[in-house]
């Protein structure tokens, strides 16, 4: 990634005409009785699109469980799925890391976070991936947040096919309802474990919004970025404080390697702590 295509990226009023003229410029297209091609990078993006478009649409996924996006180089096959779709939903905040400038390059290709007011995201000191200013792109553990990208796909998928209108206003209307019965859920959950104990020790540091919504202390041993590799200090470091928080579990993430966490594990079994 060019630094200065970076920083025309980040440009907050650049980005706001960016979000509006995207989906305004998408055109209709031709169905002829067929679907919605529509191509999507993680499976939670595959999901959402899901869920608006119903039965008009035909998904195809380039990313799925376990897979980490960060890392992730587009193959021939992707490239060729790009080109073919009527239309393109990525997360954008570069979570597609390799693939951002391909993406970039769409006319058809729509960035879900767009939707989320700039206000509402978390900006990490340093930056993500090591570029001041810009932002955490996990937006989808914080559930409501993740519910404006629900109208930006809603919408876009009306540009593309009008006569759709109505079926993607009431999915993205049911839709926005489960994600409210899940965060409802899910904050009752929360709130029922003592607050001293709402810690998550994971791979990476992925969860800072879920954190900051529910209340949650959250550690990583690696960077915002699966780019950065974990050191020996940052191993230490957090052995220690599971020791000392006498933290009962940590968690493997599918899309990160075990051996960082596993070298946690052996780090605190080595203070006595099993």
């Amino acid at each position: 990634m060019l630094i200065a295509g970076l920083m025309a990226l980040v440009s907050p009023s650049a980005g706001a005409d960016e979000r509006v003229t995207k989906v305004a410029d998408l055109k209709p297209v031709q169905l002829n009785g067929g679907k919605i091609k529509v191509t999507t990078t993680i499976n939670m993006i595959s999901d959402l699109v899901q869920n608006v478009g119903g039965n008009r649409v035909q998904v195809t996924g380039l990313m799925g469980p376990g897979v980490d996006p960060h890392l992730y180089k587009a193959s021939a096959r992707d490239v060729r799925s790009i080109q073919d779709a009527h239309l393109i939903f990525y997360n954008g905040l570069h979570l597609e890391g390799k693939m951002v400038d391909l993406l970039e390059r769409s006319p058809k290709a729509i960035a879900v976070t767009d939707a989320i007011p700039r206000r509402q995201l978390i900006t990490p000191p340093g930056g993500f991936i090591g570029i001041a200013g810009l932002q955490d792109p996990h937006v989808w553990f914080d559930v409501p947040l993740w519910k404006h990208t629900v109208l930006i796909v809603r919408d876009a998928l009306t540009r593309v096919d009008p006569a759709g209108r109505a079926i993607y206003a009431n999915n993205a209307a049911a839709y926005q309802k489960k994600l409210d019965a899940l965060h409802q859920r899910v904050d009752k959950m929360m709130k029922g474990v003592p607050r001293r104990q709402r810690v998550l020790i994971t791979a990476h540091d992925a969860f800072s919004y879920f954190g900051r919504k529910y209340g949650v202390e959250v550690r990583g041993i690696q960077g915002i970025s699966t780019v950065a590799e974990a050191g020996t200090k940052d191993i230490q470091d957090l052995a220690t404080f599971i020791v000392e928080r006498k933290i009962p579990a940590v968690f493997i993430e599918s899309s990160v390697p075990k051996r960082t966490v596993e070298a946690v594990v052996q780090a605190t079994r080595a203070r006595g702590r099993t």
